[in-house]
């Protein structure tokens, strides 16, 4: 298939302790922590472009744009949604939102650029070894 504008994902995630801000160390409070915030909102729009890219590529995340508008305490659930609203070439725009049962507790603007993975991979191993 091929990638068009418009393609939709989604992501959930319960509020638990261990992904607080106090349990993370992004914050000093109980509630979902942003950096939570962050990799929900990254899991939708890869969620996104499921069965969309071709064999042996895939999406690296590049830049994310997220305001954190509103805390949610543990036992509630998050849910992300992602639209692809941009293509240029191996470079993705999402728009990115996020809910809690309440309200809107986040939205921004996520990139993603297409890979060829065994290329990725080959690259980043070469960094390992120059140590």
């Amino acid at each position: 298939m091929k990638l068009k504008h418009g393609l939709k994902g989604e992501a959930s995630m319960e509020v638990r302790k261990d992904n607080t801000a106090l349990e993370m160390g992004s914050g000093s409070v109980p509630v979902f922590a942003t950096p939570m915030l962050i990799a929900i909102m990254e899991k939708a729009a890869v969620t996104a472009l499921e069965g969309y890219l071709e064999e042996g590529s895939s999406s690296v995340g590049i830049s994310v744009n997220c305001r954190h508008l509103a805390a949610t305490p543990v036992g509630m659930t998050i849910t992300a949604r992602a639209e692809l609203v941009k293509i240029d070439g191996n470079r993705l725009i999402f728009k990115v939102e996020a809910f809690d049962e309440v309200e809107k507790v986040g939205e921004g603007e996520h990139e993603r650029f297409i890979v060829n993975l065994d290329r990725f991979l080959q690259h980043s191993q070469k960094k390992k070894d120059k140590l």
